[in-house]
């Protein structure tokens, strides 16, 4: 890391890489939940909650690809080893057990609200100490606040679709 950017820091740096990795560590929960869930889905509408998960997917790895980066910016190094994002993570990987389109739906809307949780913290913790990881936490925490309303959304239009008969039930 350069010694400026490093000076800039306004908070302990060992602090800050481990926030970082707690979220880095949840990001790839979270992408693996969402691709996972997008290969085994059944149900109504399964199509396009496969399209949205895996949309998700994809800015999830993104999200992880940002997070890591600044962390080796810091000078430290992400997680290396998945057994420790149980550990690590403030949020949970709930494995789609059950394929059932509305409670991979439920298990990802509960993802994405730890995660806007997660990201809030890390702008708390380092609004006006260190803006570049602020700047990062608020795209990210965008982003994961979209996805909440992209899988509420869903939600609401299987109980509609479900509640008027249109769909199967499990």
């Amino acid at each position: 890391m350069g010694t400026r950017g490093r000076e800039i820091v306004g908070m302990d740096v060992e602090e800050l890489l481990q926030l970082l990795n707690a979220a880095f560590a949840s990001e790839w929960f979270a992408y693996y939940q969402y691709w996972l869930g997008a290969k085994v889905i059944k149900g109504p509408m399964k199509d396009a909650v496969a399209a949205e998960l895996n949309l998700h997917a994809t800015e999830e790895l993104n999200h992880a690809v940002l997070l890591a980066n600044r962390i080796v910016q810091l000078g430290g190094t992400p997680v290396t080893n998945p057994r420790d994002w149980y550990d690590l993570s403030p949020c949970a990987y709930d494995a789609p057990e059950d394929p059932y389109v509305a409670v991979l739906l439920a298990q990802n809307i509960a993802g994405e609200q730890c995660a806007i949780t997660t990201y809030k913290n890390l702008m708390d913790a380092t609004k006006d100490k260190d803006m570049v990881t602020y700047n990062i936490a608020l795209t990210i925490l965008e982003q994961e606040v979209e996805h909440e309303e992209d899988l509420q959304s869903l939600q609401e239009d299987l109980e509609l679709m479900v509640g008027r008969g249109l769909g199967k039930t499990r």
